[in-house]
């Protein structure tokens, strides 16, 4: 039986802004081999939508969880991605991508 390939939004609370964090999750997902996107929002957030494997996708999240030793993560909310999250984005080109703030 094969691993189910799930689609996963999140944003990640804290400081996690002027840290590298976009940098640091471009880097995890890439080793997990997931596509997706990541990038700051304006309220001080991260948001990211990473798809792949369930077993990389939970690692990925996990990964969010600590974060980067300069900055401190307060909370990680998660939901199944909407499919134009994922579409939007080029998750569907096998790439994952760092975006523009919003």
């Amino acid at each position: 039986m094969s691993e189910p390939i799930l689609a996963r939004h999140v944003i990640v609370h804290g400081k996690v802004q002027g840290v590298g964090f976009r940098d640091f999750v471009d880097h995890h997902a890439r080793q997990r081999n997931l596509t997706g996107w990541v990038r700051n929002r304006r309220n001080g957030t991260v948001e990211a939508v990473f798809v792949g494997l369930q077993r990389s996708v939970e690692g990925m999240i996990g990964v969010c969880r600590v974060g980067p030793p300069s900055g401190n993560v307060n909370r990680v909310d998660q939901r199944d991605a909407a499919e134009a999250e994922v579409k939007t984005r080029g998750a569907t080109d096998g790439e994952f991508l760092v975006l523009p703030t919003v």
